[in-house]
């Protein structure tokens, strides 16, 4: 967890208050994953989770102040956004193709709401508004969301319904306890609504079309992610010992096909007309048509091509 108290703060530096929701995603149980999926394995599965985490985060208008190890700490200019934000990382680390079979990665969140300081321009934030929310964010379990009666008390009047009271808890260099609230971002019995859906993603008209060795796969409304890789399981399967076995996802996200990898030997994209690009661990909007390879340049094995075309788009 980060830690706030005790800063020597440079005088010269300088400081400013503003009201912001900080927010703090933490990646739970990240020491279980090393002893099970090996230190390579676990890193690069932390790193991508952190790079999704950030990814939301501008999304939603924040900004990520800072990472450290397995975890982010966030600003968001209102409490409707962050909550948002909230919900959508949530919902995303939730999608995220198992690691292994009894591993999957999971994250849970604290956001606070109040004054902080603000020191050389935006880089960095202190005061109470961040112990606070750090606090929050080690009381919460993995796949929840807490908060504090008085964040969620400036959400619209609808959104505060899939939010539920826990306790009055007391928290470290608070005078009085807090009211902990949790932010509920799955359907179910004691939800009715998701806050993370108030912005749903924009129809989309288009699909992609995959083409590999006389096999076809659409991503579309209908299909809005695809799995690439060896394994049997994957949405897609590409018969080749040089791709991972979960290699890379395909994702429709508001009107654009994300090509994602996730392997460690990359991906290599060829648009029509335009040099090769070679991923690792990145994402790329795939556009107009053209062809990816896993795991090998399109010169080493053109056969081996996957192809594609976006059409509608």
């Amino acid at each position: 967890m980060f830690h706030t108290n005790g800063l020597n703060m440079d005088k010269q530096v300088q400081q400013t208050m503003h009201d912001k929701v900080v927010l703090f995603a933490d990646v739970s149980g990240s020491t279980r994953l090393y002893e099970v999926l090996g230190d390579a394995r676990a890193f690069a599965a932390i790193d991508q989770c952190i790079s999704l985490l950030r990814r939301v985060t501008e999304t939603f208008q924040g900004r990520v102040v800072k990472t450290i190890g397995d975890e982010i700490m966030a600003v968001f200019p209102t409490v409707l956004s962050g909550v948002q934000a909230a919900c959508a990382m949530q919902a995303e680390v939730e999608a995220m193709v198992p690691l292994d079979d009894a591993v999957r990665l999971a994250i849970r969140i604290g956001l606070y709401h109040g004054p902080v300081l603000m020191q050389g321009g935006d880089s960095d934030v202190f005061g109470d508004t961040v112990n606070v929310a750090a606090r929050l964010t080690e009381l919460a379990n993995a796949g929840q969301i807490l908060s504090a009666g008085s964040t969620v008390q400036a959400l619209p009047p609808l959104l505060r319904t899939s939010t539920r009271s826990l306790d009055l808890l007391p928290i470290k260099g608070k005078a009085a306890d807090i009211r902990v609230v949790e932010v509920l971002w799955q359907e179910g019995e004691d939800a009715t609504l998701m806050v993370g859906r108030t912005l749903s993603p924009a129809a989309a008209s288009g699909r992609l079309r995959l083409l590999h060795h006389g096999r076809e796969a659409v991503v579309d409304v209908s299909c809005s992610k695809l799995v690439l890789g060896r394994d049997a399981q994957a949405g897609f399967v590409v018969e080749d010992k040089r791709a991972s076995r979960l290699h890379a996802t395909i994702e429709l996200r508001r009107d654009k096909f994300v090509f994602i990898d996730q392997s460690s030997n990359g991906s290599y994209i060829t648009f029509t007309g335009e040099s090769e690009l070679q991923l690792r661990r990145e994402e790329i909007v795939l556009r107009g048509s053209g062809s990816i390879c896993l795991g090998h340049p399109f010169s080493k094995d053109a056969a081996g091509a996957i192809t594609f075309s976006c059409e509608g788009c």
